[in-house]
């Protein structure tokens, strides 16, 4: 009873500890997965930069055409089930990858594996409020983000162990059944797909909350035995008008996904910020120290204060302290200031991540979750396939622009103006940061506008109908 006491007290309930449990499992699978596919594209191939990005491409793609099915087949089947699915699909995947010698091979097993996975998420958003009390919901999600990225970091380690292990027992004879091209990741295969038939074992064996969606009218039964094909096409649209009509989800995909898209570009664009404006390449991995202290500070704070906050309003001010934290920081031209810009950006995306998901949790009702995760899941991955794309192409296209506008042709690379005495450098990088700053700020008035003032709008329909009405009033 204690040990069940401290889990229920920490993680919600008992149930959600083995539920996330499995979430670090699967994570830490995925990542491992994710770097050994990406590394075997890049050795099996003579394009090697070509062949990471298909790989990587063929990750993302999916979302925008299976998101919304996915999204419907979560509302109208068993979660658990499903999760167990995908689970049992992606092992097999990851059994049948060292047979695969060609880079078009590892494209069409990265679809597949986005497919299960694009199937597994929205599942799991979906049963998370069946297990966890409303109130617990926010240090949830705190915990969900944890396993979702913490586990990356590790991931990466344990691959490269996993492959200088392989060379080391390369001559044994069970790793050579798949063939010498996949030869150099076969252990991470194996292990990948070890962790997915453990993540598969938890949830049927440790999750015990019924999760099948709620029954529907009978009249939408008939109709959709009666034709399964429209029926699907209609619940696919109910789940988009929901998003699009509801003040709150539309908000959150508004700034999750626009804050994204600006915030993003930060990954790609980094290391040319680092060695153009602060001189020194080295200095992006602390960076990526600096916005995951800001993370980790935010979700801590924000699980501390679970009780005392208005989520929405917190959502919206943790967008604004994003933009305006990347807009300073990128205007700093040295590093500890403007490592404490990328600090800010940190502390409000891992806030506004946590309530994001929060606020759809709390504010979607079972039948629709499952298409509500699946577009939020899409809309994150659409954004962030845009920022690693439009990023360095922004900067790209400025710099002969830049250049035109200095005065000086192609004699400098960037111009320079005086302030305060001081030489100020506009590289194309600084440029494309401060336009990704303002995206997210713009965000933030956008996701504002539609979460904070479609919330007065319910609060004065509801005052309205709560009133009797006077016969004798002229209106």
């Amino acid at each position: 009873m204690g040990e069940n006491s401290w889990r229920a007290r920490l993680f919600g309930s008992v149930e959600y500890f083995w539920l996330w449990i499995a979430q670090v499992v699967t994570a830490f699978g995925d990542w491992v997965g994710f770097f050994a596919i990406t590394a075997l594209a890049a050795t099996i191939s003579k394009a090697p930069e070509a062949a990471t990005a298909l790989v990587l491409t063929a990750r993302v793609a999916p979302s925008f055409v299976c998101g919304p099915v996915m999204g419907m087949l979560v509302d109208r089947f068993d979660r658990k089930r499903l999760m167990r699915i995908a689970d049992l699909g992606r092992a097999l995947v990851f059994l049948l990858l060292p047979f695969v010698d060609s880079v078009m091979g590892l494209i069409l097993a990265s679809l597949v594996l986005e497919i299960l996975t694009l199937l597994w998420s929205p599942a799991k958003e979906a049963l998370v409020p069946l297990i966890v009390p409303r109130e617990r919901l926010t240090s949830a999600n705190s915990l969900a983000i944890l396993a979702a990225y913490g586990t990356m970091p590790l991931a990466g380690l344990a691959q490269f162990g996993l492959k200088e292990l392989n060379d080391q027992v390369s001559g044994a004879g069970w790793l050579r059944w798949g063939g010498a091209a996949g030869e150099t990741q076969l252990l991470a295969f194996y292990f990948d797909a070890a962790s997915f038939l453990v993540t598969a074992l938890l949830v049927w064996r440790c999750v015990r909350t019924p999760s099948r969606p709620p029954v529907k009218a009978p009249d939408q039964e008939r109709a959709a035995v009666a034709s399964p094909l429209r029926s699907a096409v209609g619940e696919i649209r109910e789940g988009w008008r929901f998003v699009l009509r509801t003040p709150t989800v539309r908000g959150v995909n508004i700034g999750l996904g626009a804050g994204l898209l600006g915030g993003a570009m930060l990954v790609p664009l980094g290391p040319t910020f680092a060695r153009e404006v602060i001189g020194d390449s080295n200095a992006f991995s602390l960076y990526i120290t600096a916005l995951g202290c800001g993370v980790a500070l935010g979700v801590g704070a924000l699980t501390a204060l679970q009780d005392r906050i208005n989520k929405e309003r917190c959502f919206v001010l943790a967008l604004g302290l994003s933009g305006v934290s990347l807009l300073i920081g990128v205007s700093m031209s040295t590093f500890w200031l403007s490592a404490g810009g990328v600090f800010g950006l940190g502390l409000g995306a891992g806030s506004v991540y946590v309530l994001g998901f929060t606020l759809l949790q709390e504010g979607t009702s079972d039948e629709l979750r499952g298409r509500t995760f699946s577009t939020l899941l899409s809309n994150v991955r659409l954004c962030v396939l845009g920022a690693m794309v439009a990023g360095p192409g922004i900067a790209a296209g400025l710099g002969p622009l830049l250049k035109m506008g200095s005065g000086h042709g192609a004699t400098v690379d960037y111009p320079t103006v005086t302030v305060l005495g001081l030489d100020y450098p506009i590289p194309p990088v600084r440029v494309t940061l401060w336009i990704a700053s303002v995206v997210i700020i713009l965000a933030t008035l956008l996701s504002a506008n539609s979460i904070i003032g479609g919330r007065a709008l319910d609060s004065l329909v509801a005052s309205d109908k709560a009133e009797p009405h006077d016969p004798n009033h002229p209106l």
